[in-house]
């Protein structure tokens, strides 16, 4: 089964995420995608057979861009798109968050993505300039069609990762899940 293609066939045909992936794709930003849930609560709720998608806390709007790191430039870009749509729009510059998770510089948008906490919830979608659905990932996307929430090896915060899946009640909400801990082998690049 090719998952990534199964992937963008259900963000092509979910109407309220191809809403935000056009308002998102107009600003242009560069290295940019909608992450964390948007892509990973989509899967989940289908192998779930939801009949509706489960409601979005908020959309991350995430990008890289090296030449205005302030974190007042996402308030900007939070302004635009909340005066576009009435989205739970939520916009980190990754230039700046290795600052935050006391990690080298990430390089990319996908870089700082494989410094999260789990490793399913590293997945997002953009969209290219002739509508084509691209998929960022850099664990891959097989994780999210495994029924498991994965401890990122490259982010061994064990703590961090049971607190997340409590506060964010995702085994109640998706019972099929389970927990999938593993042991870290090798840590590159992480202060602290």
């Amino acid at each position: 089964m090719d998952h990534e293609a199964v992937i963008k066939h259900w963000v092509t045909n979910d109407p309220a995420r191809m809403e935000a992936l056009t308002i998102a794709a107009a600003l242009k930003l560069p290295d940019w995608c909608l992450a964390a849930g948007f892509v990973r609560n989509l899967v989940w709720d289908k192998l779930h057979d939801f009949s509706s998608s489960t409601p979005l806390n908020d959309i991350d709007l995430i990008y890289f861009d090296q030449q205005d790191m302030s974190e007042s430039r996402d308030w900007e870009i939070e302004g635009e798109l909340r005066g576009a749509s009435k989205l739970p729009w939520s916009v980190k510059n990754q230039a700046r968050m290795h600052e935050r998770n006391m990690d080298c510089p990430y390089t990319s948008t996908e870089d700082a993505m494989s410094f999260w906490v789990e490793v399913e919830t590293a997945v997002g979608a953009s969209l290219a300039d002739d509508g084509e659905v691209i998929i960022v990932a850099p664990f891959g996307v097989k994780p999210l069609f495994d029924y498991t929430i994965t401890l990122n090896p490259k982010r061994p915060k064990r703590a961090d990762f049971e607190a997340r899946i409590y506060s964010k009640r995702w085994l109640q909400t998706w019972p099929k899940l389970v927990v999938n801990t593993v042991i870290p082998t090798t840590i590159n690049c992480v202060r602290g």
